[in-house]
């Protein structure tokens, strides 16, 4: 998209979807003989999703998808991609399962990205060009995932679930991303999930430490490309693989802030961890929960607009994936950001999930990818995961 074009391309309606149960971190932190405190302050968590049997991405996709379909002219959509890195087979697309559980038109085009949690962002501007091209046209982006790590392993405590879906179009209701992102990668093994293995391979520390010298790259080329700084923005949004690590991505960008910057920037950061404390990693999700979760929850004089709305607020974005890739970029709130949220319905979703024992939790977690056979349940509303029939992964609606 050049820099002269009238278009103006973002994310137009956001939904969202998490399992029905959750882990207290705090009761998995007793039963590991672990200080409660390491887990709720030192890593910034105070619940995960837990994912049920029936619970995959593309269930959990279609869900987030279809609390904003209502508000999705058909007509006008031409793309559908997914990015995860919880694939559910090694050729064919979740997309394409997603499309048909929601009977989308079959001229539609439907693929999956995969690179570690940057996918999703990866599709986010595959969508933003491909409406630059055809503004006309709308995407369907779904950030769908499990994080998973072993039973009592350093990451345990990081694991989470659910899907985040995003509508972009021209002109859009919630955020016009502008064109000036600054992108950085290189080969790097931080974790890494080879083929036959359910769990995340990680060295955590290595990971962190690449997450910081890859958000200081982009943070430094960004502004001195552009020369704002930091009071040209009312938040700061970050990947959340666990609260913590974004609040560390912070600290590097409030280095040489001011009191004013840093009481706004701070405040705003933790708007933006709400539904990550309560929810989990969400892998390629986990930016936009952080996204959805700010708009929810962000106090309007906090974010500097004083007028009882969100609106004309520059917000920057940072986005890593592992392996690694990285992008940081900004976008602009706009006056109709509220007709693309639901908070209502997200609110009710969080405070109607079951309280999972850690019993519950480890035998959920042995039986989840011990067989495509197992039965599954059938959730109370929804689309859901019902089993492997000849092969073929078979899903259904509640």
């Amino acid at each position: 998209m050049s820099s002269n074009t009238e278009v103006h391309i973002g994310i137009d309606r956001m939904g969202m979807f998490v399992p029905e149960q959750y882990l207290d971190v705090e009761d998995l932190a007793r039963a590991r003989h672990v200080e409660p405190a390491k887990f709720t302050r030192g890593i910034g968590q105070s619940r995960m999703s837990v994912p049920r049997h029936c619970d995959d991405i593309v269930s959990m996709g279609a869900n987030a998808i279809a609390e904003i379909l209502p508000d999705i002219d058909i007509d006008r959509l031409g793309l559908l991609i997914v990015g995860t890195e919880s694939g559910i087979d090694q050729s064919k697309s979740s997309s394409l399962f997603i499309k048909h559980l929601l009977n989308l038109a079959n001229r539609i085009e439907s693929f999956e990205i995969k690179e570690a949690c940057f996918g999703a962002t990866a599709g986010l501007f595959v969508a933003y060009h491909y409406v630059a091209a055809h503004p006309d046209r709308t995407v369907l982006v779904v950030a769908s995932d499990v994080a998973r790590y072993g039973l009592g392993t350093a990451g345990e405590v990081t694991q989470g679930a659910g899907a985040i879906a995003m509508l972009v179009s021209a002109d859009p209701d919630i955020l016009v991303i502008n064109d000036d992102a600054e992108d950085y990668s290189d080969d790097i093994n931080d974790f890494w999930r080879p083929n036959g293995h359910t769990e995340a391979l990680v060295d955590g520390k290595y990971s962190t430490q690449v997450y910081l010298d890859f958000f200081r790259h982009v943070f430094d080329e960004y502004r001195d490309k552009t020369a704002l700084g930091l009071d040209d923005f009312g938040a700061l949004l970050f990947h959340l693989p666990f609260t913590k690590m974004g609040m560390k991505a912070l600290r590097v960008a409030l280095e040489d802030a001011d009191d004013d910057d840093r009481k706004r920037l701070e405040h705003n950061f933790e708007m933006s961890a709400r539904y990550s404390r309560d929810v989990g990693n969400l892998y390629t999700g986990s930016l936009y929960l952080s996204l959805l979760s700010w708009l929810e929850h962000a106090d309007l004089d906090q974010a500097g607009s004083g007028d009882g709305s969100l609106a004309g607020t520059r917000i920057a974005l940072f986005s890593y994936g592992s392996g690694a890739m990285c992008k940081f970029f900004t976008g602009r709130i706009q006056p109709g950001y509220r007709r693309g949220l639901h908070a209502e319905s997200h609110a009710r979703m969080l405070n109607a999930r079951k309280r999972l024992t850690v019993q519950e939790y480890e035998q959920l977690f042995d039986e989840y990818y011990a067989s495509d056979d197992i039965q599954t349940e059938k959730p109370e509303s929804g689309f859901y995961y019902a089993g492997v029939k000849h092969a073929i992964r078979q899903y259904s609606r509640a």
